[in-house]
């Protein structure tokens, strides 16, 4: 008899109850568990615990009842913030199946999951503005959808009700769910990739609004995993014939059903980063973006491993950073180049004529709709402008302007080496920095002036001689001062040599010539005086994007020196998602300013023709020179500065990182503070703003000895920036 009751104790058990998939991974995080640590306990892999708490599958005995027993006590531990008192426990509450017109799809909300709670450090109050981490959708196979009424996302309305983006994905019984913002779950009807890409136009209600009054509106973007993929037809990954081509071959079905369709594809083809559109009829733009992480649209450096996350998580990563920045278009380099544009559009409606009609016209301060060809000296080898060269032509300085950031070392003085470490530090999105207030040309060619009268305010390219220049006595903060000037890089050159002759200049390294006491006399100049401040809202965007995902991440501004430091221990791991959005912003910012200047690619390319990037007016060289010379000289004139005050020089700059010998560890023994918090004025200040900087990576002075013999021998570029923050020395130099 007590076998019986033992069996009908086993059988019972195989069905504990159990709370939703939302919130078992709720509670893990609360109580601060990880999956691997819950998955070890109960004997199970990674995997399946993590399925469990997406509703992929449900937990079968003997797992189930000791699973049960986990959840039953941490519900008690950490009762759902939602749940009011008296109510029906959440485990057992019966979903609410919300009432949805026949044409909408159905539509569920998960509630909001909050992040594993962290101890945030001393002085670093959390951001009132991070938002709640959004939970995996709730559904079991076979379950309804439901709508929590409380959500943002199901009180949206409008034309993009729900979100710039989804992230589909196919479940075994081939069901394909679209992940949205906010924890949005939608059922996608779709069949085939064509009826897939009619339905996200007509029914979704997916994109963003524009983010210019003469803009236009984000295309929806659908990311498709790769179970999605194979339910659509496309390979889950792309054959290496296929990722050398960068797409799928013409002849594929899926692209010959979209062809039949009515469906068009732009140059680049069903690849990685695809866009299906329809030419525009009646003013109506149909265009779908799509996205495949298991192609390789994520770039690791850009986004991590962002391509490896759940379709949840993805779609918050992605979904904060298509709020905060806008929808993502391509590499984050493609995307901050269409940023520029997005936020400063080349046209807008004129006026009623006498018709009462409206017609497209060139907007002041835009780049306007047609491409310019660059300066001679701005172009880049292989330029149709410098076809007339012979073909292994070298340009030197005095052919081509080269502003470049640094990558200048030193050797350590006698007195350096006495001092116990290397302390690096660096500027936070130097790029964006010296793109805020920067003055370019606009939508007119450069004109050709010799003997011209240099003049700070008007953007170009000058021919002088710089090479008088003697930085061991400048002006600093309008006062001469003597300096140790063969312990400065040039501000003048990438490489930190002096010049030794005429060379071409941007005008902000010309400037800071005239800055620093001397007097110039141009040779000749490329100018623009058709000129404003072109990237001010691209870098306010983005600076407010990188400050507030910074906010999420325990880093908020005005913090004390010791309290940001403090708040920058360890920030990515309070919330990893996060830490590849902020990841994600900084590419933006840096590969936007180098997609200016973007060179030719493809085998086929000629020395002397065009290549597709030179028809667009965002290609432009120049603009690309008077970021990164601002860039070099806002360095240049910080380390001058803090020289002026304290002595210090730095043994080595690479872009926006600079390596300093210290008696202490921290930047703190480098950078002087006095109580009140305020340091050298016009010198490098701690903090999360833009121009500010953190801290890169400390090692030991005998360690940079001992890499500067190593890599001296080795007949390399020894810069100890390159690898002062995790002190290994790669075998293979490449740089930033």
């Amino acid at each position: 008899m007590s076998e019986l009751f033992d069996a009908i104790d086993a059988l019972v058990a195989s069905r504990s109850p159990l709370p939703p998939p939302a919130e078992r991974k709720r509670l893990r995080q609360a109580h601060g568990l990880t999956l691997e640590e819950v998955a070890t306990t109960l004997d199970v892999r990674r995997a399946t615990v993590g399925a469990w708490e997406s509703g992929r599958t449900e937990p079968r005995p003997p797992q189930r009842e000791p699973y049960a027993h986990l959840l039953k006590q941490l519900a008690r531990l950490y009762p759902s913030p939602t749940a009011a008192e008296g109510s029906t426990p959440a485990a057992t509450a019966p979903p609410a199946v919300a009432e949805v017109a026949p044409s909408a799809p159905v539509v569920a909300v998960a509630a909001p999951v909050p992040a594993s709670p962290v101890p945030a450090p001393a002085a670093t109050p959390p951001s009132p503005t991070a938002a709640p981490r959004p939970a995996r959708g709730s559904r079991r196979p076979g379950a309804p959808r439901a709508a929590a009424a409380s959500s943002p996302a199901s009180a949206g309305s409008g034309v993009y009700a729900h979100g710039p983006l989804l992230v589909l994905d196919a479940d075994g019984e081939q069901q394909v769910t679209g992940y949205g913002t906010g924890g949005l779950l939608l059922d996608v009807p779709a069949r085939s990739l064509p009826a897939l890409v009619e339905w996200a136009l007509a029914e979704a209600r997916v994109g963003a609004q524009k983010l210019h009054a003469s803009g236009k509106d984000a295309d929806p973007l659908l990311v498709l995993t790769a179970a999605a993929c194979e339910r659509y037809g496309l390979p889950a990954a792309l054959s290496d014939t296929e990722r050398s081509a960068g797409r799928l071959p013409e002849g594929h079905k899926v692209i010959k059903l979209l062809e039949r369709a009515g469906w068009k594809l732009t140059r680049r083809g069903l690849g990685p980063w695809a866009r299906i559109y329809r030419p525009v009829t009646g003013g109506r733009r149909q265009c779908v973006q799509l996205c495949i992480p298991s192609w390789n649209a994520l770039d690791d450096r850009s986004w991590g491993h962002a391509a490896t996350l759940e379709p949840a998580e993805l779609a918050r990563v992605l979904g904060v950073y298509a709020h905060r920045v806008m929808t993502p278009v391509g590499s984050s380099a493609v995307s901050g180049l269409e940023l520029m544009t997005a936020l400063n559009p080349p046209t807008r409606a004129s006026e009623p004529d006498q018709d009462g009609k409206r017609h497209s016209e060139h907007r002041p301060g835009s780049l306007g709709t047609q491409a310019l060809d660059p300066a001679p000296c701005e172009a880049v080898d292989g330029h149709p402008v410098l076809a007339h060269l012979p073909r292994f032509h070298i340009r030197g300085p005095q052919e081509r302007l080269f502003e470049e950031a640094y990558d200048w070392a030193r050797d350590l003085t006698d007195t350096e080496c006495m001092q116990p470490h290397l302390v690096g530090i660096d500027v936070n999105l130097a790029f964006g920095a010296a793109a805020n207030g920067a003055v370019v040309g606009l939508d007119t060619p450069p004109e050709h002036v010799t003997r011209p009268v240099f003049d700070p305010a008007v953007p170009g390219s000058w021919l002088v001689d710089l090479s008088h220049v003697d930085l061991s006595r400048v002006k600093v903060a309008k006062q001469w001062r003597d300096l140790e000037g063969g312990l400065l890089p040039s501000p003048f050159t990438p490489t930190g040599e002096q010049p030794e002759g005429p060379a071409w200049y941007a005008t902000p390294t010309v400037a800071y010539a005239v800055e620093l006491g001397y007097d110039v006399t141009p040779v000749e100049a490329w100018v623009r005086p058709r000129s404003g401040r072109f990237l001010d809202g691209w870098y306010k965007r983005l600076r407010d994007a990188y400050v507030a995902t910074m906010a999420d991440l325990g880093v908020a501004e005005k913090l004390s020196p010791g309290g940001f430091l403090a708040a920058m221990d360890g920030y990515k791991g309070r919330d990893p998602e996060m830490g590849m959005v902020v990841d994600a912003v900084k590419m933006t910012v840096k590969g936007g300013i180098g997609k200016l200047q973007e060179k030719a690619r493809g085998g086929g390319w000629v020395p002397g023709q065009a290549w597709p990037a030179l028809a667009r007016p965002t290609w432009r060289p120049d603009i690309r020179a008077a970021v990164i010379s601002r860039a070099r000289i806002n360095m240049h004139r910080k380390m001058v500065a803090l020289a002026a005050a304290t002595g210090r020089y730095p043994v080595a700059v690479l872009s926006d990182c600079a390596v300093y010998t210290a008696d202490g560890p921290s930047p703190l023994d480098v950078l002087p503070y006095d109580q009140d918090g305020k340091t050298v004025p016009g010198s490098f200040r701690l903090g999360v703003s833009p121009g500010m900087v953190k801290h890169e990576g400390t090692q030991d002075v005998l360690w940079g000895v001992g890499v500067l013999e190593q890599l001296t021998a080795e007949g390399r570029v020894a810069n100890l920036a390159r690898y002062i923050k995790t002190g290994e020395v790669t075998a293979r130099d490449t740089g930033e």
